[in-house]
């Protein structure tokens, strides 16, 4: 077994070993858990059946997670994306406003209407996903999503992966309770301050042990914090036997409606869609793979058509089982940071996620979150991790040109950006629209690849309609 791995994933080329890869593939999975939780939470509010959601968030994410490791050999894990899911609960309300009004015109209650509308519409959201995810894969033949990485200029690929590793540590800093969206109740205050209190604690902890070069720092951090959280009542175990068999995804498998998509609302989300994962995933590729040590000084990343393509696929798996956008985690930054270095980690994570849909309540007890308000689902023990993890990504913004103003302000609206914004691409919508204004008013227009000036305008156009409220 030991050398089937290493002739499959050539470990000791990328410098590391089983165990290693086995720790990095636990992290990255721990890390990312929440969504398994998060997704069904999200999309149940257009009707979507909650556990059907959930299996398939999982399986899709095993599915496009296990395909990237074995046929790109890297340690970027995916799931459904954050802030797709809940554009597309906005786009199932947007389609449904029509629907409802003609239901309450025929007598239908209220309540009543605006459920069937929802039922009506989320199957031509699933089938707009499948969509944009066939157009994100049918545009792997021509090489196309490889030429837009290299087309971005050195200064902003730095600039994208310090603008993300800005956004996890502030989605970190979030997490740990010092960043609310909602108000917490008196009764709950307590239990915030024991969520800041354990994230402190989990912080110091695997800062320590990084400092002090323990392996499998991150690993044992987590655990530690966990474990310090039970007597504090924040980790419990929801009850009931530690194994169940799965929900059925039968409510949502194969539900989708494409003849319903063929409107202009449906064509301008295959595009949006489309859009948002192939520069979610360009952007976590060139960060998590710059600090992994992946990309080369060309700005090239080995087998970058692979791993698209692995999203690709999970997104069209994804929509046919009944889950949003699949792409490439951020997270996966943290398994790196631990040490993976290649598929192998990936194996464990995609293990990780079909174990998960048997053992929900053991997963919950981590990934579950910690309610504080209305809007404030905390995660003490992932937070710190992902404090650390920004951190650590922080060190591409030496390498930005910050004495070129052509290239220092494009770079620094990215980076602003991302966090400020919740977004990893409206930072690189922003940096790529500064970059080609200044390099052309600065009359180095020709410094710039073609491609990049395409994308420039269509970031310039999508902005325009969305300052107009054309497009949400």
């Amino acid at each position: 077994m030991k050398k089937f791995l290493e002739k499959t994933f050539k470990l000791s080329e990328a410098g590391t070993n089983i165990r290693t890869e086995i720790r990095g593939g636990a992290v990255t999975f721990m890390t990312m858990a929440y969504i398994i939780f998060v997704q069904p939470a999200v999309l149940s509010q257009v009707g979507m059946d909650y556990g059907a959601v959930m299996v398939a968030t999982c399986l899709s994410a095993a599915v496009a997670t296990l395909l990237l490791g074995l046929i790109a050999n890297y340690p970027f894990a995916l799931a459904a994306a954050m802030g797709e899911n809940f554009i597309f609960v906005a786009v199932c309300h947007k389609m449904a406003g029509p629907i409802k009004a003609n239901l309450l015109k025929q007598g239908v209650a209220k309540a009543d209407a605006a459920q069937q509308a929802l039922a009506q519409v989320w199957p031509i959201a699933l089938a707009v996903i499948f969509l944009s995810g066939t157009l994100f894969l049918a545009l792997s033949a021509f090489k196309f999503r490889e030429r837009i990485m290299r087309a971005i200029p050195e200064s902003l690929r730095y600039a994208i992966a310090t603008g993300i590793g800005l956004l996890i540590a502030f989605v970190g800093y979030s997490d740990a309770g010092f960043k609310l969206r909602g108000v917490v109740p008196a009764e709950n205050m307590a239990t915030l301050r024991n969520c800041q209190i354990l994230s402190i604690v989990g912080l110091a902890i695997i800062g320590i042990l990084l400092v002090r070069k323990v392996r499998g720092a991150i690993l044992i951090g987590m655990v530690a914090t966990a474990l310090i959280g039970i007597p504090l009542g924040l980790i419990q175990y929801p009850g009931g036997p530690p194994v169940k068999l799965p929900p059925s995804v039968a409510p949502t498998l194969c539900k989708l409606n494409f003849p319903g998509v063929f409107t202009l609302l449906g064509l301008e989300m295959i595009f949006i869609f489309f859009l948002l994962d192939l520069f979610d995933t360009v952007g976590t590729l060139v960060a998590v793979g710059n600090q992994a040590g992946f990309i080369k000084e060309d700005g090239e990343l080995p087998r970058a058509g692979q791993a698209f393509m692995s999203d690709a696929i999970g997104t069209i798996v994804g929509a046919t089982m009944g889950t949003s956008t699949v792409t490439c985690y951020i997270e996966s930054s943290s398994g790196v940071a631990d040490g993976a270095r290649t598929g192998l980690a990936n194996v464990v994570t995609a293990a990780l996620f079909v174990l998960a849909i048997f053992f929900k309540p053991v997963v919950q007890m981590v990934g579950g979150g910690v309610p504080v308000s209305n809007q404030d689902f905390l995660l003490p023990v992932i937070a710190p991790v992902l404090i650390i993890v920004g951190a650590a990504i922080m060190q591409a913004a030496a390498k930005i040109n910050w004495e070129d103003y052509t290239e220092a302000i494009p770079s620094f609206l990215t980076v602003i950006i991302m966090p400020v914004k919740l977004s990893i691409t409206e930072g690189i919508s922003a940096g790529f629209i500064g970059y080609a204004v200044l390099k052309i008013v600065a009359g180095k227009g020709k410094e710039v690849d073609p491609i990049f000036y395409i994308f420039a305008a269509v970031f310039a156009v999508r902005g325009a309609l969305t300052l107009f409220g054309v497009i949400g």
